[in-house]
C-alpha cells in the first residue's frame, strides 16, 4: 500500500434532491472533488440492501446492492422514468435521510421504471440479460427470497410456510412460478444498482481514485444468504439459530453487545472449500478495489451466545478459522497480496496479531482512541507503516463533537500532544493523522467539514436514528479542497 489519503462517506450522505445519498451527478461530482484534493481513496460502508433498522450492517444479501441508492436522474436519462415520477421524492427533507417517508416512494418509482421497461425493453434487454446469467449463482435465490418477503408481507424467512422454510423443491418450483413477476422486478432492480454502480467506480478509477468497501463479517439472519444455505450456519432443525454473535461485557457496556447474527459452522464451510466465502470476496471485489473487513477478530476467535439470551454476558469464546480461510482466498486471488484491511479494533490477542502478520494486512488505528497516556497504541507515535490510520469512523462522534463532551483529563492531553489550543479540532486530528507514517489516512467527510455532534453517522447501542446524515450541497468547495490538498503535498500522500 502505497502512501496515500482519503475520505470515508457513504452514497446515502450526499446531496440530491430525492430524500437520500444515490449514484447520480452528486456522487461523480464527489468524485471530481476529491481528484482535485490529491486524495486518491474513497472509502463507502456496505452497499447491501438495507433492512431491519436502515443498517448497512444488516443486509438482505451480501452479494446485493441497494436499490435506494440507485439514481432517479440516471432512470430519467434512460427513459425510464418521467420528471413527473420524481416528485413524490421531491417533498422529501434534505436535510437528512427520512427512511420511513422514503423507502415507499423510493420502491414505487422503480416499480414505475420497470413497468416501463416492460412496455419497451428492446433498449435494455440484451444487457439486462447478460447481467442475469453473469449474476446468477447468487441473483437467483435473491430475487426469489425478496419476492417471497413481499408476497408474506416482509415477514422474516423463518415465518413463511414451513415448505418454503426448508426450501422444499416443489414449493420452490411452484413459487417460482407464481411469482415469476415480481422476481424479476427484484433482478431488474440489481441490474439498475450495478449498471450505475460500475459506471462510478470506473469514473473514479479512472481519475486515480480507489473505492475501499466494507464487508460486514457476519451477515443477518433474515438474509437470502441464510435462507438459501443452512448448512452453513448453526440453526436448528426450524431455521432458527442456536447461538449468535456479539461481544462480552466490557468497560463500555456492562451486558456486553448482542448483535444477534446467525454464526457460521465453520467446518462446514471448510469441508466445501469455503465456497461460499470465496464466491463473497470475489463479488466484493467487482464493485471494490480493496475490501476493509469488520469485525476481523471474529477470524481468529469470535463469541458465540446461546440463542434466546436476553444480553451478551453469558457467551464463550470459539476459534475461527483464522489462517485456513485466507490462505483459501489468496490462492484464489491468484496467490497475490490480499486487497484487505482489517478491522482489528477492540480485544486484539496475539492470534489476531498472528494472522494479520502471516498475510501482511495493515490493521486500523483511531486517533480518536488515542488520549489516554503516551503508551496508547492509537497515538500516531506508536504506529506503524502499514496501518490505516483515522480521524474517527462512523461508529464514533465526530473529531468535534468527541472534543466538546470529552473528559478534562483527555481533553487536556490531546491539546498537550497536538498542541493546540482546540478551537479548530478536526483539523488538527486531520492533520496528525496525515503527518503520521501510516500508509493510508482516512477522515470521515464530517470531520473534513468541522461539524458536530448532530452529524454522527452511528449511535452502536442505539436503535432508530442513525445513518441519516447528509451533507449540504455547498460543502464541497475550492477552499475545502485547497486545504486538503495543502496537506496531501505537506505530508507526501
Amino acid at each position: 500500500m502505497k502512501r496515500s489519503s482519503g475520505i470515508l462517506l457513504h452514497p446515502t450522505s450526499l446531496p440530491s434532491p430525492y430524500g437520500i445519498g444515490d449514484l447520480g451527478s452528486q456522487a461523480y461530482r464527489f468524485v471530481d472533488w476529491l481528484s482535485s484534493t490529491q486524495c486518491d481513496v474513497w472509502q463507502v460502508l456496505p452497499l447491501g440492501p438495507t433492512g431491519y433498522g436502515d443498517s448497512p450492517y444488516q443486509s438482505f444479501s451480501a452479494f446485493a446492492g441497494n436499490p435506494y441508492l440507485i439514481s432517479p436522474d440516471e432512470l430519467l436519462a434512460d427513459g425510464l422514468l418521467t420528471p413527473e415520477d420524481l416528485n413524490p421524492l421531491r417533498e422529501l427533507p434534505a436535510t437528512h435521510v427520512d427512511f420511513g417517508a422514503l423507502i415507499p416512494r423510493k420502491l414505487d418509482l422503480l416499480r414505475s421504471a420497470f413497468a416501463r421497461y416492460q412496455s419497451a425493453p428492446q433498449n435494455l434487454s440484451r444487457e439486462f440479460d447478460q447481467f442475469c446469467k453473469e449474476n446468477v449463482a447468487w441473483l437467483e435465490d435473491y430475487a426469489l427470497f425478496m419476492a417471497l418477503k413481499e408476497a408474506n408481507g416482509g415477514a422474516a424467512w423463518n415465518g413463511w410456510d414451513e415448505a418454503l422454510r426448508a426450501r422444499k423443491k416443489s414449493a420452490l418450483e411452484k413459487a417460482r412460478e407464481e411469482l415469476s413477476e415480481t422476481i424479476l422486478r427484484y433482478k431488474f432492480y440489481q441490474f439498475l444498482f450495478f449498471r450505475q454502480w460500475h459506471k462510478l467506480r470506473g469514473y473514479a478509477n479512472e481519475r486515480g481514485i480507489q473505492v475501499v468497501g466494507d464487508i460486514p463479517i457476519f451477515v443477518a439472519y433474515d438474509s437470502a444468504d441464510v435462507w438459501a444455505n443452512p448448512q452453513l450456519f448453526f440453526l436448528d432443525k426450524h431455521g432458527n439459530p442456536t447461538v449468535v454473535a456479539g461481544v462480552p461485557p466490557d468497560e463500555f457496556s456492562a451486558t456486553g453487545q448482542l448483535w444477534g447474527n446467525p454464526l457460521y459452522d465453520w467446518k462446514a464451510h471448510k469441508k466445501e472449500g469455503y465456497a461460499w466465502w470465496l464466491a463473497r470476496v470475489h463479488s466484493s471485489l467487482e464493485i471494490f478495489d480493496v475490501l476493509r473487513m469488520d469485525h476481523f477478530r471474529g477470524f481468529a476467535g469470535y463469541y458465540e451466545i446461546p440463542a434466546g439470551h436476553p444480553t451478551a454476558e453469558h457467551g464463550k469464546w470459539v476459534k475461527g478459522p483464522g489462517k485456513d480461510l485466507f490462505k483459501a482466498i489468496q490462492k484464489a486471488l491468484g496467490d497475490k497480496e490480499l486487497p484487505i484491511i482489517a478491522e482489528d479494533l477492540g480485544l486484539v490477542t496475539p492470534d489476531v496479531i498472528e494472522l494479520l502478520e502471516a498475510f501482511n494486512l495493515p490493521g486500523m488505528k483511531v486517533f480518536q482512541f488515542a488520549f489516554s497516556d503516551p503508551k496508547n497504541p492509537f497515538l500516531p507515535h506508536n504506529y506503524i507503516p502499514n496501518c490505516v490510520a483515522y480521524t474517527g469512523t462512523h461508529d464514533n462522534d465526530t473529531a468535534r463533537g468527541w472534543f466538546d463532551a470529552a473528559q478534562p483529563h483527555e481533553r487536556e492531553f490531546a491539546q498537550r500532544y497536538l498542541r493546540v489550543d482546540g478551537s479548530d479540532f478536526a483539523w488538527d486530528l486531520i492533520r496528525g493523522v496525515w503527518a503520521s507514517v501510516a500508509n493510508l489516512a482516512v477522515t470521515p467527510m464530517q470531520d473534513l467539514l468541522n461539524l458536530g455532534s448532530e452529524a454522527r453517522m452511528n449511535y452502536p447501542s442505539r436503535l432508530g436514528g442513525n445513518w441519516e446524515w447528509r451533507m449540504n450541497e455547498d460543502a464541497l468547495n475550492d477552499e475545502l479542497a485547497g486545504k486538503l490538498r495543502e496537506l496531501n503535498w505537506m505530508y507526501a500522500r
